[in-house]
C-alpha cells in the first residue's frame, strides 16, 4: 500500500490490480486485519463506528474479491 492524502493505493503484483482505499480508517483496518482474530474485532479495534460497518464490510469484501486481501 502506498499512503495518499485520501487513504492509500493498493497494488497487487499478482493480479496487477490497483485498488483505492478511500479513507485513512479503511487503511488502518486493512493494515491490522492480520493482527486480529476476525474482521469484526478488527473493526472494533480500529474504532469504526457501528453505523459505518456495513460499508467497511462491503469494501473489504471487494478487496477480497479482487485478490488484494485474502481470507485466512
Amino acid at each position: 500500500m502506498r499512503p495518499e492524502p485520501f487513504g492509500a493505493l493498493a497494488y497487487d503484483f499478482g493480479t496487477r490490480r490497483l485498488s483505492f482505499l478511500k479513507t485513512k480508517l479503511l487503511v488502518e483496518v486493512v493494515r491490522t486485519l492480520e493482527e486480529q482474530p476476525d474482521v469484526h474485532t478488527t473493526l472494533d479495534a480500529a474504532g469504526v463506528p457501528e453505523q459505518e460497518r456495513p460499508s467497511y464490510l462491503k469494501a473489504l469484501e471487494g478487496l477480497a474479491g479482487n485478490g488484494t486481501i485474502e481470507q485466512r
